[in-house]
């Protein structure tokens, strides 16, 4: 349908109620969100709303396996008629197949408000919350399944799943206090052992296990041989501290272990992890680079801009610069040594996989695909000599740079790809290096890349 059309469509007057009917029992999914699209519900009776509604609830349905965008934008418009826990469960569940998850939260967060005697809202929610590795969170959640409910025996399971991981954090942190009295000299309970120091007040960690100190620099730091976690103490109190090292300290542990079995290998020397709130960013950084960088790695340390909380953006934004720490050394001569596209495109795709995706979020996929078919995305010829970062559009740089690299895993998988970095880390020419692995060069990723995004 042409656009000219759907803007006519769109500004067209409110058509009668019975309008969505007649379109829903024809199965004409497009035509009936273009009709209501536009349409303000306060302008219907209220008694005539579920008329609208119920055939818009019915195409959400009907479209939720095949075409989850549409079936998203008609739960949208069903739920803006009438609030139903028909209505809010399929536009949660659209929402989740379309990576809108703050929409998805929000229609369950509302649908466990209206119909707390609905089980799969609080169902739904509490298991959101535990792939957020916010187990307390999920386990009050989850404790409001009615006992009685369909969802009972499901939400039993991920209960125990809850308070398991509730008592691993109570257990981190109890770790994180007795390091803490250690590193004070107050030996904890039946341990009488004396911390380890240097002049400078800092613990030397000798295996896998944390320690902590306090730098020369003031910061707090909880190191083993694989990180040197540093942050200032802000305003944290004791218990506090521990907490948030402990949180950190799985974050980390969780960018190693992820990063080991998709590239098939972490970085082996310890790598140092400055944690600052947004202000201490800027104060160190700069405001200018604070209001645009998340995290960067520079110099044999990554550096996270406002990591008071670890949300599951932060943890991503970890796992790519965790990404640049093992390159450079899995690099000969170090991850400079690579083109800026190839190695920023290695930790923006490895970052998708950890946020469960095999390609770009929706939104940028559908901005890429517009780009390629007018001609206009970024060649990698040009970024072998500009980073994706200095682009007139840098998200799209970074998309393109990561499908070429997703090409590059599906030709040759994760063993090769390790192989390739190496060999090019250390030749004259990464290009003739790519033609020799690969048998492509620039301008042949630059097609695989758009015919991926055209669906070819």
């Amino acid at each position: 349908m042409n656009t000219p059309l759907i803007a006519l469509l769109l500004l067209a007057a409110a058509p009668p109620a019975q309008k969505a009917k007649e379109l829903a029992a024809h199965k004409e999914w497009e035509e009936l969100y273009l009709a209501f699209a536009a349409a303000d519900p306060a302008s219907y009776p209220e008694a005539q709303r579920p008329s609208v509604a119920g055939p818009l609830l019915k195409g959400c349905e009907a479209l939720l396996a095949e075409d989850s965008v549409m079936a998203y934008s008609l739960g949208e418009r069903a739920v803006a008629f009438q609030e139903t826990a028909g209505g809010l469960r399929c536009l949660a569940r659209s929402a989740l197949k379309t990576d809108q998850r703050a929409s998805a939260e929000e229609a369950l967060k509302k649908g466990l408000a209206n119909f707390p005697k609905d089980g799969a809202f609080a169902l739904e929610l509490g298991r959101l919350q535990l792939l957020d590795k916010d187990s307390a969170g999920a386990l009050a959640t989850l404790q409001q399944v009615p006992a009685k409910s369909k969802e009972a025996a499901e939400a039993k399971k991920l209960m125990q799943q809850a308070r398991a991981q509730v008592s691993e954090e109570g257990a981190a942190r109890r770790e994180a206090e007795r390091l803490e009295q250690r590193m004070n000299g107050e030996p904890s309970p039946g341990d009488t052992r004396q911390v380890k120091g240097t002049a400078g007040g800092e613990v030397r960690p000798a295996s896998l296990s944390y320690e902590s100190g306090v730098g020369k620099d003031g910061m707090r730091v909880r190191q083993n041989s694989r990180f040197a976690i540093r942050y200032f103490n802000s305003d944290r109190d004791f218990g506090q501290r521990a907490e948030y090292e402990g949180k950190v300290v799985s974050a980390l542990d969780e960018a190693y272990d992820f990063t080991q079995r998709t590239l098939g290998r972490a970085r082996e020397r310890q790598l140092n992890v400055v944690l600052y709130t947004r202000d201490e960013f800027a104060t160190h950084l700069g405001p200018s680079y604070a209001a645009r960088v998340a995290g960067l790695y520079h110099d044999n340390a990554i550096r996270m801009n406002d990591a008071a909380e670890l949300t599951q953006a932060t943890k991503a934004t970890l796992v790519h610069e965790y990404v640049h720490a093992a390159v450079d050394e899995i690099c000969p001569r170090g991850g400079g040594a690579l083109p800026r596209w190839f190695n920023e495109g290695l930790a923006e795709y490895i970052e998708w996989r950890y946020l469960g995706l095999d390609g770009p979020p929706r939104y940028l996929r559908d901005v890429m695909k517009g780009q390629a078919k007018q001609g206009r995305l970024p060649k990698l010829s040009d970024m072998d000599s500009q980073a994706p970062i200095s682009m007139s559009q840098p998200e799209v740089a970074y998309g393109t740079s990561a499908m070429a690299v997703r090409e590059l895993v599906r030709l040759g998988g994760q063993e090769k790809l390790l192989d390739f970095i190496q060999k090019a880390g250390q030749a004259e020419s990464f290009q003739e290096a790519l033609k020799a692995a690969y048998e492509k060069d620039f301008a042949g990723l630059d097609l695989a890349v758009r015919a991926a995004l055209s669906g070819r």
